[in-house]
C-alpha cells in the first residue's frame, strides 16, 4: 500500500513538475507565475470593486468579501477550464506505461490548487496588515470549504474531460457552463442577501455552499451564511465516481498514434 503510494506520487510529482515548466517556462518568473497569476488577478477585481463599490455592502466588508468569492471562483475556474483537454494535450504521454490518464489529470489539478492556494494566503495576509480582515475565526472550517471546493471541482473536472472525450460538443458547452457559474457559484452574493423564498432553491446548487464555509470562517458568526457541508461532499464523490467511471475507457478513445 505505502509502496504503491509512493509510486503514484513520483509520477504525479514529476507531471506537476513537466507541466510548470511546459506552461511557465524556465525563464522569467517561470514557477512564480503559478502564484503569480492568480495573485494579480484577485488583485485587480479587489481594486475595482474598491473604486465602485463603498467600503461595506450589507454590513461586510467589500475587500475580504471579494477576496474569499474570488479566490474560490478561480479554483474552480481553473481546476476545470485546465483539466477539460488535459488528456488530449498530453496524448504522447501515453505511450509511458506508468503514465495513467489519472496522474495527468490529479497533477494538473493539484497544480491549481497549490497556486490558488498560496496566492489566497498572501492576499489574506495583505488585507490582515492593512487591518481589512482579522484573524480567521474557525480556521478548520476555512480548511474545510477550501478543499471541499478542491475536490468538487476535481471531480467536476473530471467528468467534464471524460465527456470531452466522447463528445467534441463539450468543448462549447463547458465554457458556457463556466460563465453561467459566475452568477451561480456564490463568489459576487451571499445567500442571505436572496428572499427566503429563494435561499433553498439556491442552495441546491453544491458550489455556494463551499464559499459559505470559506466566508463563515473568515467573518465569524457575526455575519450570516448558510451551509451543509454533507451536500457538496455528496456531490463531490458522486461527481468523482462518475468521472472515474467514463475515463476508465478514457485510454482507449484517444488516438496515441
Amino acid at each position: 500500500m505505502i509502496a504503491s503510494i509512493r509510486y503514484h506520487s513520483r509520477v504525479i510529482g514529476a507531471l506537476f513538475m513537466r507541466e510548470t515548466i511546459t506552461r511557465y517556462g524556465r525563464e522569467g518568473l517561470g514557477f512564480l507565475w503559478l502564484i503569480g497569476e492568480p495573485l494579480i488577478f484577485c488583485l485587480g477585481v479587489m481594486g475595482l470593486w474598491a473604486v465602485i463599490k463603498p467600503e461595506y455592502e450589507h454590513g461586510v466588508r467589500v475587500a475580504p468579501f471579494v477576496m474569499t468569492g474570488y479566490m474560490c471562483l478561480l479554483l474552480f475556474r481553473h481546476i476545470v477550464g485546465y483539466n477539460l483537454n488535459a488528456l488530449q494535450a498530453n496524448v504522447g504521454l501515453m505511450h509511458h506505461r506508468a503514465v495513467k490518464p489519472l496522474h495527468i489529470y490529479v497533477s494538473r489539478a493539484l497544480m491549481e490548487f497549490a497556486g490558488a492556494t498560496v496566492a489566497f494566503a498572501i492576499v489574506y495576509a495583505i488585507l490582515l496588515v492593512l487591518g481589512a480582515v482579522s484573524r480567521p475565526h474557525d480556521i478548520l472550517l476555512l480548511y474545510g470549504g477550501w478543499l471541499i471546493l478542491f475536490w468538487f471541482s476535481t471531480g467536476l473536472s473530471l467528468t467534464f474531460s471524460a465527456l470531452s472525450i466522447r463528445f467534441e460538443v463539450m468543448e462549447r458547452v463547458v465554457p458556457v457552463f463556466m460563465y453561467l457559474m459566475i452568477p451561480l457559484s456564490g463568489a459576487f452574493i451571499m445567500v442571505d442577501w436572496l428572499p427566503d423564498a429563494y435561499q433553498k432553491i439556491y442552495l441546491l446548487i453544491p458550489m455556494p455552499h463551499t464559499v459559505e464555509m470559506v466566508r463563515g470562517a473568515t467573518f465569524g458568526e457575526f455575519v450570516p451564511t448558510h451551509y451543509h457541508p454533507w451536500y457538496p461532499i455528496a456531490w463531490s464523490a458522486a461527481l468523482t465516481l462518475t468521472g472515474l467511471t467514463l475515463l476508465a475507457t478514457a485510454r482507449q478513445r484517444v488516438d496515441v498514434e
